[in-house]
């Protein structure tokens, strides 16, 4: 694999502010040739109207729930989506399963941005550079997805790996074009605590164009969760207070240049729970200790399961849409959720 290709796109500032303005644009004219040499796959969709079991509410804070979607799908495969990007103002979807696959789509929804039906799955392996796939050299347990450009960032847990793929995946046939070269505490990480979240730092930011990572969980529920700043001139590092026992699972930027923190729980005694946090764009930096704003919890009265992957985009009215996606892990006690939020700030 090609080492050291990362410094093709994190250049100096002027550059990385460019790269960045690309990223924050509506990705538009793609996602109806996504994977057009992958395997179609069907999928049914049931409509979830309400997120608090139970209850008719809306309002979560400054969440507002506009629905979400049971998906149920012909091939054991799409189960275990771990990483997200919404495409074409939330109409069109490309995620990454936890055993090395794409999987493309399409959403309809209302004009509000609340999802009715799924369409046009299709699903392909991720390829290394050599043109085999990444399942059948153990490189896959992929979790997270990071537009950048004309570059698609993929973290690997277990392999504590982030590749580098060519944007968009026409084809599905795309091969790696290298991976970014990290440091060694980084590649040290647990194998089941490696590299979860992944985000690239927008346009207007001191952190331009450079990849945020954020390992899955610490050594103990009082140890923070570990966060990297990671760019062509090296590494730097951050924290995250860990709190209630709270794993992170997926990041990404909102168009304001906050970061936001999916996280996920499941023990025994609590069950299983979702929390979501805000950090200030300025507040991401070197040494720095974050505790964040928190914007939802939720527990098993909810609509949640094991929630692993989230996006955010804008829709046709500049309002800014969250998605979530929940990982089954193939499992038929569990369920694979989409669901849909908007924030009100």
């Amino acid at each position: 694999m090609a080492r050291g290709r990362f410094r093709h796109i994190l250049q100096p500032a002027a550059v990385l502010a460019a790269i960045a303005a690309v990223l924050a644009a509506p990705a538009t004219g793609v996602a109806g040739e996504l994977l057009s040499q992958g395997q179609p796959v069907s999928v049914r969709a049931k409509v979830i109207e309400t997120f608090r079991i139970g209850h008719e509410d809306r309002q979560f804070g400054k969440l507002t729930f506009l629905g979400g979607l049971e998906l149920l799908a012909s091939d054991r495969e799409i189960g275990g989506l771990s990483g997200l990007v919404t495409l074409e103002e939330g109409n069109a979807f490309l995620a990454v399963t936890d055993h090395g696959h794409w999987v493309s789509g399409r959403i309809a929804q209302t004009p509000d941005g609340a999802p009715l039906d799924i369409s046009g799955v299709r699903m392909a392996p991720l390829l290394g550079a050599d043109g085999k796939t990444l399942k059948a050299r153990w490189g896959h347990d992929t979790e997270a997805l990071a537009l950048a450009g004309s570059d698609l960032y993929v973290t690997a847990e277990t392999k504590n790996a982030i590749y580098r793929y060519p944007w968009p995946l026409t084809t599905g046939r795309e091969r790696m074009l290298g991976d970014v070269a990290l440091a060694e505490d980084i590649r040290a990480l647990p194998r089941n605590a490696g590299l979860e979240a992944l985000a690239v730092a927008p346009g207007d930011s001191s952190l331009a164009g450079k990849l945020i990572a954020v390992a899955e969980t610490s050594a103990s529920d009082g140890d923070d969760l570990y966060g990297y700043i990671i760019g062509p001139d090296g590494t730097d590092r951050f924290r995250i207070r860990r709190r209630d026992g709270f794993a992170a699972t997926d990041a990404a930027y909102l168009p304001g240049g906050d970061l936001l923190l999916l996280e996920r729980r499941f023990t025994l005694l609590d069950l299983i729970g979702l929390r979501l946090r805000r950090f200030p764009g300025e507040s991401i930096r070197p040494d720095a200790l974050l505790e964040g704003e928190l914007l939802l919890e939720a527990d098993f009265g909810y609509q949640i399961d094991n929630m692993e992957a989230l996006a955010v985009h804008r829709n046709e009215a500049g309002e800014t849409i969250l998605t979530l996606i929940s990982d089954d892990n193939r499992s038929f006690l569990q369920r694979t959720i989409l669901l849909r939020f908007r924030l009100e700030d």
